[in-house]
């Protein structure tokens, strides 16, 4: 994710390498990263984005510091946090603010986390309801520490949506429980209208960008996600997410297309790495605006209902629209209504 940095724009991040100062070489299954002298190289401007500020920015920044609640706007370093926040929307983390997993690309605080606060749901609520929102982003860390803990927590937060903001839609942006299929199954069972698990890399940088995942893993989430649901007559809408620029190749991009496709999965977001700190792993190129359109082309081809693709794209940016442009989110609300 990226940081809001200083001025107007977020020139401040941390700038990648010059172009050959940074190679990832996979060597068996190892991946070696050059660490030699950087040297910065100016961000485009297609990556500018303005600084947070604004009488609405400030006050949802209020009220999350009076509930107590963590947003991973703020966590990961979004750059799109100034435009969210003034438009109300804004994505809330559960389970704390520190995750069990160390992954390679994100800003989000890693450490031992505390006990999970199973009143945390009503307070989010409680926000979602006084923002007015018709579309709801929730997220959290990974608690390896207690899968089914952390599900339960998802259950309860779509539950008390629903009684505290009726007719708001919930997209749940969950990690992948360490495969644990009853936890899946807590949070299919509670229907939320869409299902996000980031696949984020592809597969040969999993083991530098995405600590304690494994990529076969996050599919098969994807996957049985729609079986699971079929067993009960419903469908379920599906999303996920993946960042470019951290050493990847556009075939393997394509490739990884194909497997998500194959998955059924709905709704693709694809958006550029940006290198949250030097203890980060290095982001070794910008992709231009007529890749990203390319990228968007070529997923679309392959049968997905919507793809977001551009160098800002984060998983929930633009989440309501996402959800309103494939009319499936919608369907899934009908359906649950009838029932």
């Amino acid at each position: 994710m990226g940081a809001a940095g200083g001025g107007n724009t977020i020139e401040a991040m941390t700038p990648p390498v010059a172009e050959g100062q940074v190679s990832a070489l996979v060597r068996s299954d190892l991946v070696q990263i050059d660490l030699s002298p950087r040297k910065p190289v100016k961000k485009p401007e297609w990556l500018k984005a303005k600084a947070p500020m604004g009488e609405t920015f400030h006050a949802l920044k209020k009220m999350a510091r009076e509930l107590n609640l963590h947003t991973v706007c703020e966590s990961a370093q979004c750059p799109n946090i100034g435009e969210c926040w003034n438009q109300k929307s804004a994505t809330f983390m559960m389970l704390g603010n520190l995750c069990t997993r160390r992954c390679g690309f994100c800003a989000v605080p890693k450490g031992k986390p505390e006990p999970i606060d199973f009143d945390e749901p009503r307070r989010v609520a409680y926000a979602v309801a006084q923002l007015g929102l018709a579309h709801a982003v929730i997220t959290s860390v990974n608690r390896d520490d207690d899968n089914v803990g952390a599900a339960r927590a998802f259950v309860k937060v779509i539950e008390e949506i629903r009684l505290q903001a009726p007719g708001c839609r919930v997209e749940v942006l969950t990690p992948d429980f360490q495969g644990n299929d009853e936890a899946l199954r807590l949070v299919v069972a509670a229907r939320p209208e869409i299902l996000n698990h980031n696949i984020e890399t592809v597969p040969r940088l999993y083991r530098v960008a995405k600590s304690g995942g494994r990529y076969e893993r996050s599919l098969d989430f994807l996957k049985q996600a729609k079986a699971i649901a079929a067993e009960s007559g419903e469908t379920i809408v599906t999303k996920t997410g993946i960042i470019v620029g951290m050493g990847e190749e556009m075939h393997e991009l394509l490739a990884v297309f194909r497997d998500l496709a194959e998955r059924r999965v709905d709704i693709l977001t694809i958006g550029q790495y940006l290198r949250p700190s030097r203890d980060h792993l290095p982001m070794t190129r910008y992709y231009t605006p007529e890749e990203f359109a390319f990228l968007k082309h070529e997923a679309l081809g392959m049968g997905f209902r919507h793809v977001e693709s551009g160098p800002l794209v984060r998983s929930s940016y633009h989440a309501q629209e996402q959800a309103e442009s494939t009319g499936l989110a919608a369907a899934a609300a009908v359906s649950k209504i009838r029932s």
